[in-house]
């Protein structure tokens, strides 16, 4: 498997869950502090909450790709929304392994016609590709 990059994103942390992380490029500066159910106080973001943003958000970029290749599929509508839950938790095998769960809402889109655009935006979508078989992904259309 090769991917040729066309933009590389950089971020620097420091000081782990309880620290900050940085993204010169757009001046991005949060404050990083463990939720309360892995010890921490909660007061910031944590690297699960990142994770499901932009899981979310390319996702949805990924099923519009799709659907702009795939001229039998319905258009994305604007309305779209994504909501992603990333859990971490330990593994049976030692370590610690995250679950995602999607909820997609196509509003306007037949329920038959959004499981195309959803199967479609997983195959192109890096996220789902990254995870495929490691981390347990659910999807859920509304």
């Amino acid at each position: 498997m090769s991917t040729s990059p066309v933009y590389t994103a950089q971020a620097t942390a420091t000081g782990g869950r309880n620290g900050r992380a940085t993204v010169e490029e757009t001046g991005l500066d949060l404050v990083l502090a463990a939720p309360p159910a892995l010890g921490g106080d909660g007061k910031g973001s944590n690297p699960e909450q990142l994770f499901a943003a932009g899981y979310a958000a390319c996702y949805i970029g990924a099923m519009q790709f799709a659907t702009s290749q795939d001229t039998s599929l319905a258009k994305v509508p604007a309305e779209v929304s994504v909501d992603a839950s990333v859990g971490i938790g330990p593994r049976a095998e030692g370590g610690f392994g995250l679950t995602v769960a999607l909820v997609v809402k196509l509003p306007g889109v037949a329920q038959a016609e959004a499981q195309r655009i959803v199967e479609a935006g997983h195959k192109i979508c890096p996220y789902s590709n990254a995870l495929q078989g490691n981390v347990e992904v659910t999807t859920k259309v509304l």
